[in-house]
């Protein structure tokens, strides 16, 4: 009997032991892992790292339980490869699914890091392993801060924004510099324009233009764009290919709302403030042994970018890739208004300057300085109307850094 009594009594207490068990089993907080990562319906989580995500994403990460707001919000960054800047991102969480979407809008053609830490918990306080993951932005590489970008496939559409053309006069549309960059606006030399309203709102303290530009020979100067000439901004090159510029307006400390102007004009002489130039000419690439400006921009394909930096007060020219003018308003003598440079902006006056910006002139139509001049009014055919080509013609609200502007070049020269 005392053994039945036993053996029964150890029945009792296995039984018991067995449901305890599966009861802790049971009640184990699940571990925390991701299951899911996408951007729409491209698959961040898989075994190859996309090249085709949008460059506005909103990713979607699922994990396998519920994830703690605060540590997700903390634990997660964006990395942007290039210059391993950390990118702002928005991070909100519902259950187990948490949203992830940057602040701006992401550098095209760029290769990005979104990273979980280890800090990041679940709802039942398990940790989830580290972990991270690549994708790049489709398109060629362009920085983040673009305000319009004109590409010219067939029309004169801003592809970023809404600086749509109003109006486009004896303008076609060729093959561009490469296959990749399909089409390019081709102008004539004596009426083609495109004119694009309210340009005055591209123009920001800070500020870069960059552009493809084939310049045709003719037997007078180029102006390639203005907006309003240089109470916006304008690009020209000169008639002999031996100089280019842009010539812009700036603010200025105790100016309110009263423009100055200036070029950053490359001569390529060599000369800079160390050697017989202009003190405040910091960088002027010579020229002189390797066939001059000509060999860059006469009857060829050539990349440009201009770009001030209102914090630095320094204004750069980049040449397919490559710093060819930089200039330092600091060094300016300390009599000057430069000095006190605050950033560039739109100074135009109506009547005379409008607010629209033109492609393959110095100015709209409805601009009428110098309409009387041999060299300046629309009107006149053997004014320095632009002939060639233009292509990719952007503009940001920063002054984009040397190795965006070399990113950029080697990107869209292929």
């Amino acid at each position: 009997m005392k053994n039945k009594f036993a053996y029964l009594s150890t029945l009792i207490l296995s039984f018991v032991l067995i449901i305890g068990m599966n009861s802790c089993k049971d009640d184990d907080p699940t571990a925390l892992t991701l299951q899911t990562l996408v951007s729409g319906t491209i698959d961040l989580n898989g075994a190859v790292a996309p090249s085709n995500v949008p460059a506005d994403p909103t990713i979607v990460a699922t994990f396998s339980t519920g994830v703690e707001a605060a540590s997700a919000t903390a634990g997660i960054t964006l990395i942007r490869n290039y210059d391993n800047a950390t990118v702002p991102v928005t991070v909100t969480t519902s259950g187990n699914t948490v949203t992830i979407v940057p602040t701006e809008t992401l550098a095209s053609g760029a290769l990005f890091n979104l990273k979980f830490a280890s800090t990041i918990k679940s709802t039942d306080g398990e940790f989830l392993t580290a972990l991270e993951r690549t994708f790049t932005t489709i398109g060629t590489f362009a920085p983040a801060g673009q305000l319009a970008w004109w590409n010219f496939e067939d029309n004169a559409n801003d592809q970023v924004g809404a600086f749509n053309a109003s109006a486009t006069v004896a303008v076609t549309y060729t093959a561009s510099h490469s296959t990749a960059a399909g089409k390019a606006a081709t102008f004539n030399g004596t009426s083609s324009i495109i004119e694009i309203p309210n340009g005055d709102q591209l123009m920001n303290p800070d500020f870069t233009l960059s552009f493809w530009v084939k310049a045709l020979t003719q037997d007078k100067g180029h102006f390639v764009m203005g907006l309003g000439a240089f109470y916006g901004f304008q690009f020209e090159i000169a008639g002999d290919f031996t100089n280019c510029k842009l010539a812009s307006a700036y603010s200025y400390q105790g100016g309110a709302d009263t423009a100055i102007f200036t070029d950053n004009w490359w001569n390529g002489d060599g000369k800079n403030k160390d050697n017989g130039g202009w003190q405040g000419w910091t960088v002027n690439k010579d020229m002189t042994g390797s066939g001059g400006i000509p060999s860059l921009l006469k009857d060829t394909w050539a990349h440009v970018v201009c770009t001030y930096n209102s914090t630095t007060r320094v204004g750069t020219m980049y040449m397919n890739g490559e710093v060819v003018k930089a200039q330092d308003f600091n060094l300016w003598p300390v009599t000057d208004k430069w000095v006190k440079a605050t950033g560039m902006m739109y100074g135009g006056k109506a009547p005379d300057v409008v607010n629209e910006l033109a492609f393959g002139f110095i100015q709209s139509r409805a601009g009428t300085m110098w309409d009387t001049e041999p060299w300046g009014g629309y009107e006149i055919p053997g004014a320095n109307h632009f002939k060639g080509q233009l292509d990719d013609v952007r503009i940001f609200n920063k002054a984009i850094t040397a190795a965006e502007v070399d990113l950029m070049y080697k990107s869209e020269k292929l």
